[in-house]
C-alpha cells in the first residue's frame, strides 16, 4: 500500500493524498482509538480544528490542530457531515478551516464520520435509537419468559437495574426523532411493530412529544403489561389530547374492554355516530365535554356562549337528553368516548 501510494503521488497529487488519507483511518481503526484520540489525530491532520457531536448523548469533542481540546462552542463549520449508524443519523462531525476548505477536506471528513460510528458501535451501547423488531417483541411478547425478556433487554441495551417504559405511537415523523425527544438522555429503543410504533424508555417526558405525535403511555412496572396499557391508551387520544397516561384514565379504560358491538347497539353512542359528519356539532360536544362548562367550550371554540347554548339545546333534543344537567353531562361524555374507541 505504501508503495502504490507513492507511485500514486508521482502521477497525481491529489490520488496519492487521498490515499494515504485511507491508510491513516485504517491505521486508526485497527489501534481500537477511543473518540478523543480519533478527533485529535483527524485535527493534526487536516490541520484545523476538528469536531464531533453525538446526538444521543449531546457530547461534544472538538480539537485544536495543536491537539488540545477547546471550547465546545467553537467557530463555524467550513465543512461537516453527519455520522451515521444503522441507517439512523447519530450525530455529526465537522472542520473548522479559515477560508476556503482544502481539496481533501470533503474525504478526512468522510472518513472521520465513518470511523467514529465504528467507535460507538463498537464501545456500545450502540447510541442508535431503532432496534430489530424481533427482540423489541421480545421485551414486550406476554408470551416470552422472564429469562429471555431479561436478556433481550440487555442486548438492547437497559440494564437489569434500569426501569423499562412503553409507548405506543403514532406519528408521520421518523420514530427515532420522537424517542430521542421524549427521552434524550437514553436509554430508548424504538421499532414498528403492526402499524403501532413501540418506544422502550428509562424514562418518558410526555411534555416532550413533537407535535402531530399521538401516543399512549403505559404505567405498569412489567414491559408486556405497560405495552397493553399503552396501546389501550393510545386509543384514547385525540387531536385535543393527543398524548395519553393509562395511570390517568382510571375507569375510562374500562371502556376499552366492552365488546364493539356492544358499543355500537348503544342508544347513545349510536346518536353520536348520526353527527359524524357534522363536524361543528363534534367540536361543540368535545368543547363542552373537556371543560364541563358552557362559557369555558365558548373561550375554547372562539364563540360566543349563546351560541354555543344554542348548539347544545339542538344537540340535546338530537340525543334525547339534556346536557346541560350533570347527569347528561355524565352520560354524553361517555357516549362522545365510547365512539372515538369504535374508530368508526
Amino acid at each position: 500500500m505504501e508503495a502504490l501510494a507513492e507511485r500514486l503521488s508521482h502521477l497525481d497529487a491529489e490520488a496519492g493524498g487521498a490515499l494515504r488519507v485511507v491508510m491513516f483511518y485504517d491505521t486508526l481503526m485497527r489501534r481500537r482509538v477511543d473518540l478523543p484520540a480519533l478527533v485529535r489525530a483527524s485535527a493534526g491532520l487536516a490541520e484545523c480544528v476538528a469536531g464531533v457531536r453525538l446526538h444521543g448523548t449531546g457530547r461534544v469533542i472538538r480539537v485544536g490542530p495543536d491537539g488540545r481540546r477547546t471550547a465546545d462552542a467553537g467557530g463555524d463549520a467550513s465543512v461537516q457531515l453527519p455520522i451515521v449508524l444503522d441507517e439512523e443519523e447519530i450525530g455529526l462531525a465537522w472542520l473548522e478551516r479559515p477560508g476556503e476548505p482544502v481539496p481533501l477536506d470533503d474525504l478526512v471528513l468522510d472518513r472521520l464520520a465513518i470511523a467514529v460510528a465504528g467507535v460507538v458501535e463498537r464501545y456500545g451501547p450502540a447510541r442508535t435509537t431503532m432496534a430489530d423488531p424481533a427482540l423489541i417483541e421480545l421485551v414486550i411478547g406476554g408470551d416470552t419468559d422472564e429469562a429471555g425478556r431479561a436478556r433481550a433487554l440487555r442486548l438492547l441495551g437497559f440494564g437489569a437495574d434500569v426501569p423499562v417504559r412503553v409507548a405506543a405511537v403514532r406519528s408521520e415523523l421518523p420514530l427515532d426523532r420522537v424517542a430521542g425527544a421524549i427521552c434524550p438522555g437514553r436509554p430508548v429503543k424504538a421499532a414498528p411493530l403492526a402499524g403501532v410504533g413501540v418506544i422502550l424508555a428509562s424514562t418518558v417526558d410526555t411534555e416532550r412529544f413533537p407535535a402531530g405525535v399521538h401516543a399512549g403511555v403505559g404505567a405498569a412496572g412489567s414491559p408486556e403489561c405497560s405495552w397493553r396499557e399503552a396501546r389501550t391508551a393510545l386509543r384514547f387520544t385525540t387531536a385535543r389530547e393527543p398524548v395519553v397516561r393509562y395511570a390517568e384514565l382510571g375507569a375510562l379504560a374500562l371502556l376499552a374492554q366492552v365488546p364493539p358491538e356492544v358499543v355500537r347497539a348503544n342508544a347513545d353512542v349510536a346518536a353520536i355516530a348520526c353527527l359524524a359528519g357534522q363536524p361543528d356539532e363534534l367540536a361543540t360536544l368535545d368543547a363542552y365535554c373537556a371543560t364541563g362548562s358552557l362559557r369555558r367550550a365558548a373561550d375554547r371554540l372562539h364563540l360566543h356562549h349563546s351560541s354555543i347554548a344554542r348548539r347544545l339545546d339542538q344537540l340535546g333534543k338530537a340525543l334525547g337528553f339534556d346536557l346541560t344537567e350533570p347527569a347528561g353531562l355524565v352520560r354524553v361524555r361517555l357516549a362522545l368516548t365510547a365512539w372515538r374507541l369504535l374508530g368508526d
